[in-house]
């Protein structure tokens, strides 16, 4: 047993916890929050003197730059709710219907687990779960053998939360189309991916995509993004009834999209903010931020891998995930550590089961607690990094 871990003499935040939610944000994502709350101080469609045509057109704005940045087909296809969690259970309760059977995979977020765990217990749909590999992931074969006659849905993260490594999803929905299921809707949780990777959802087929506004697109809390096909969305029913501020004298729930999930008022400083997020994930100085966090997460990587008594969870190779590390440091508890990093060093992690049981039993890794999580943000820097890399291999050499 070693001295113990050396107390740093200044305390710079250090924040490693950008799988939660990302920061700190860009300056023009401030700005643009408390332009919408000081300046345009109005509400989405109830009225239409100037301020509030202004707040329409930034919405408008924001769907726009979420369709170009996904590649769907219209502006149309996208509504705005509050996080990832508030999209998805839009999409996962407005779809399912009794007697309906889903595929899904071990590796999911509780944000699919836990709709499709109710509907399931609850008698309405039966479920398939497709176990995962050492390296947290689903083989696209067990996916598509899954799949029945009955199978309404196909819902499947991108990205784990937990390991950071990619899924193979991109040849999911034609495969499938060929197999006959021509009913069998795809939806994509993103929470992970979108802002970081990529993402067509023509291309890859995707008829429904959920992710939360603020982490890989740099928005505020209390976002989130509902990408639907229009050949889909008559399928789905509104989680939420009520007043869209369009044509009030109608009874009945708008049928059109976005005004069918988009009821109650909007979160214009959320939004607002969105925007500037998506802006400056568009801008040179976005690219090269994007860029400098590839490299900051091949450092880290090779880093963890430098120090013996760690065990990293995941793809061993960063072209196969983004930057999310889940650890064990042999003979410390995932809680302590994270605690001894956050007081010593201040270093900002996450430990646990990320809200994602089903990976921690299948990585054997739900007895110990969970991991320690690192996930690596846009405007960390390489000194940060390699003080984190110094820290961890202190606290693993103490614990040998």
């Amino acid at each position: 047993m070693g001295t113990g871990p050396t107390k740093r003499m200044t305390m710079e935040r250090i924040y490693l916890d950008n799988a939660a939610t990302s920061w700190p944000k860009p300056e023009s994502v401030y700005q643009a929050v408390d332009h919408a709350q000081r300046v345009i101080g109005a509400a989405v469609g109830r009225g239409n003197y100037k301020n509030v045509v202004e707040a329409l057109r930034l919405v408008e704005n924001t769907r726009g730059q979420v369709a170009q940045l996904i590649n769907a087909a219209s502006r149309q296809c996208i509504s705005f709710g509050f996080n990832g969690t508030d999209t998805l259970s839009t999409a996962i309760f407005g779809l399912l219907k009794p007697g309906d059977h889903v595929v899904t995979s071990t590796v999911e977020h509780n944000s699919v687990l836990r709709p499709l765990k109710h509907l399931e217990a609850t008698g309405v749909i039966e479920v398939t779960y497709v176990p995962c590999d050492q390296y947290g992931c689903f083989a696209i074969d067990d996916v598509v053998n899954a799949v029945k006659s009955d199978t309404r849905l196909v819902a499947l993260i991108h990205v784990s939360n937990v390991t950071g490594s990619i899924q193979p999803i991109d040849d999911l929905k034609s495969r499938i189309s060929k197999s006959g299921n021509l009913q069998t809707r795809f939806l994509l949780d993103a929470a992970q991916s979108l802002g970081h990777l990529a993402i067509d959802v023509q291309a890859i087929g995707c008829d429904i995509l959920c992710a939360p506004g603020h982490k890989g697109l740099l928005g505020p809390l209390g976002t989130g993004v509902l990408y639907v096909n229009q050949d889909v969305a008559d399928e789905i029913q509104p989680l939420r009834f009520g007043g869209t501020g369009t044509d009030g004298s109608v009874e009945f729930q708008p049928t059109e999209t976005p005004d069918k999930f988009e009821s109650g008022n909007l979160n214009l400083p959320g939004i607002a903010g969105l925007n500037a997020g998506i802006q400056f994930l568009n801008s040179e100085q976005g690219k090269a931020a994007h860029k400098n966090w590839r490299s900051l997460s091949q450092l880290l990587l090779d880093g963890l891998l430098s120090i013996d008594g760690i065990t990293i969870q995941g793809k061993p190779t960063l072209q196969d995930r983004v930057g999310v590390f889940s650890i064990s440091i042999a003979g410390i508890d995932c809680r302590d550590a994270a605690g001894i990093l956050d007081s010593t060093w201040s270093i900002q992690t996450r430990a646990g089961l990320h809200c994602a049981p089903m990976i921690h039993r299948a990585l054997e890794t739900e007895q110990q607690g969970g991991t320690l999580r690192l996930s690596v943000g846009l405007f960390n820097s390489e000194e940060q990094i390699k003080t984190t890399i110094d820290a961890i291999g202190e606290l693993a050499r103490a614990n040998l």
